[in-house]
């Protein structure tokens, strides 16, 4: 035996889990291998691995669970097991193909958002993003953290200097010192930090349910961006209308979601040899700003 299957197996049989009768791949996740494994006794458990151990990848991540859950009202799975190579959780359903669904996935993100402030941004220790760790030292000044420690820091990355051209990083430059000006100056929330709508799922009961984060506090706008920039499906048409009430956003909105999105387009380009466009989305948003750095 051998791929994913195999990797996935020897770790659970290293954890002491060795009553695993057959593993299915869970394809969507591009960081990680992952899998539902089936026991004896007919249950089922969520495994997760990285190819390369990592010391405290799975801990962060279970951590950032806990937290979505007990300060923010948030469904997450049970954390079964968490260690340097392995991570296993309680099994989720997939998420139906409703707009109730979405319509309360909005009232938990905004009951998130609205109940979490916090008068710094960051988090009490980094975790990661993907594969790549994610810088969360607390600082005061939203604008300042967010150039710092969620753009210009992809910069050094090679695949990143290799995608984009000394104009590009100019321009991303110019982009970040002037933030205070094209973003409003909002407080920091609990933030999930990787919430695309692959990490949205569904509890046993049909209430939504988050997967996969990457917690700090931040701008609650960073988590709206990755929803609505990443190709949600059609019914989520109705988180968004409900959120920007429950939220009272102004009607600039989404003006600044691609803005907010590069953060994680960049952090596409540095893991991917595919950004899946994310290169060209990162040049679209900052040519402004490239023209600016010209003059």
């Amino acid at each position: 035996m051998h791929g994913p299957i195999a990797l996935l197996t020897e770790r659970l049989c290293a954890a002491g889990i060795t009553d695993v009768v057959s593993i299915d791949p869970v394809a969507g996740g591009l960081a990680a291998t992952a899998g539902i494994a089936r026991r004896t006794d007919g249950g089922s458990i969520f495994v997760k691995v990285f190819a390369e151990p990592s010391d405290d990848a799975f801990v962060t991540e279970a951590e950032g669970l806990d937290a979505l859950r007990t300060l923010g009202g948030i469904v997450t799975p049970d954390v079964l097991l968490a260690g340097a190579d392995l991570l296993v959780l309680s099994v989720l359903r997939p998420r139906p193909e409703s707009g109730v669904f979405w319509e309360q996935l909005a009232h938990a993100l905004a009951r998130l958002h609205t109940s979490t402030l916090h008068p710094r941004f960051g988090w009490h220790r980094d975790n990661w993003l993907g594969r790549r760790r994610q810088v969360n030292t607390w600082h005061h000044d939203g604008f300042e953290f967010f150039a710092q420690h969620r753009l210009l820091r992809w910069l050094d990355e090679s695949r990143v200097d290799a995608a984009l051209s000394p104009a590009d990083r100019s321009a991303l430059e110019t982009l970040c010192a002037r933030l205070p000006e094209l973003l409003p100056d909002k407080p920091a929330c609990l933030t999930h930090g990787d919430l695309w709508s692959q990490n949205v799922l569904s509890a046993a009961d049909g209430q939504p349910a988050l997967i996969d984060p990457a917690v700090s506090y931040m701008w609650a706008e960073v988590d709206l961006a990755h929803l609505w920039t990443t190709g949600p499906p059609p019914e989520a048409r109705v988180f968004f209308e409900r959120y920007a009430e429950l939220t009272s956003l102004d009607r600039d909105w989404r003006q600044r979601m691609p803005i907010l999105q590069l953060r994680q387009h960049l952090a596409v380009i540095a893991q991917f040899d595919d950004d899946w466009g994310a290169a060209d989305a990162v040049r679209t948003t900052v040519a402004p700003f490239r023209r600016i750095a010209r003059t």
